[in-house]
């Protein structure tokens, strides 16, 4: 198989590797193209909690992106944990140097557990300084109201802090509906021009660690390779709906899906 397009991945280690860089890189790859990596923290973890959370120092993510991109020049990036505003700032100061465009950011605030993995004046810095650098954010609804302050109900209050993200700089928005108790999933994608609702099948099974990091790594690939981001994002879907479908059943808590179904998809750059 030839290699279709070049993702960074700035994110956490998940040393059960259910999530974080361990599934995108998976995701990358079986999406048919190469995976590159800025390690943002080290967390200790399994299936059914994580145990400890070792912070990448600022300079070194910093270093990871410059260094790695310098050589290779990504086509599109993936944005995962960040742990701190210090960290934001340094992504930031990156992003702006490599220059490149497609830049998708999952902000990852708590684990399927309950540990909360970013803080507070981490989160108003991402708002303020970095919503507006990326192509797309695809916040779970927790998420999303701890971002928009917002209680999320249904697919109304979906769109209601959808359009609260795009008044605070964000260019499309994916809010994942997976949270709310629903016969179906319904993720809202949203942008000032356009409002579409992905509808996928529900699965009774607990093993659903890694989606969000999946998710948003299998759009930053689709988008690389010249699908629009809401093509994108449908795509991604697809692939994370049929994984969660197909999963291994690992571990005793929440484990993961299974990343090893490939979906074929051309390079089309405009």
């Amino acid at each position: 198989m030839k290699i279709k397009s070049k993702i960074l991945i700035i994110a956490g280690s998940d040393s059960s590797g259910g999530a974080g860089i361990q599934a995108d890189i998976k995701t990358v790859t079986t999406l048919g193209s190469f995976a590159m990596t800025a390690v943002t923290a080290v967390t200790v973890q399994n299936t059914r909690g994580v145990k400890s959370v070792i912070p990448i120092s600022p300079n070194q993510i910093k270093n990871q992106i410059i260094f790695t991109s310098k050589d290779i020049k990504p086509d599109a990036i993936k944005i995962g944990m960040l742990h701190s505003s210090q960290v934001i700032l340094k992504v930031l100061e990156s992003i702006k140097k490599i220059k490149t465009k497609r830049i998708i950011l999952d902000p990852v605030m708590v684990a399927k557990g309950g540990t909360k993995l970013i803080n507070d004046n981490a989160i108003k810095f991402l708002k303020k300084k970095l919503l507006n650098r990326v192509s797309l954010i695809t916040p779970n609804v927790p998420e999303a109201e701890v971002l928009t302050g917002i209680k999320i109900r249904n697919k109304e209050d979906m769109i209601f802090a959808g359009n609260k993200l795009l008044k605070f700089g964000a260019k499309n928005v994916l809010i994942k509906g997976g949270h709310l108790n629903t016969r179906k999933v319904e993720d809202v994608f949203i942008n000032k021009s356009d409002i579409k609702i992905f509808i996928s099948n529900r699965y009774n099974t607990k093993n659903t660690h890694g989606t969000g990091c999946t998710l948003s790594s299998a759009i930053a690939t689709f988008f690389s390779c010249g699908k629009s981001i809401k093509k994108a994002c449908d795509l991604g879907i697809k692939y994370v709906n049929s994984a969660i479908s197909n999963n291994p059943n690992y571990g005793r808590g929440h484990g993961p899906i299974n990343h090893l179904h490939s979906m074929e998809i051309k390079r089309k750059f405009k």
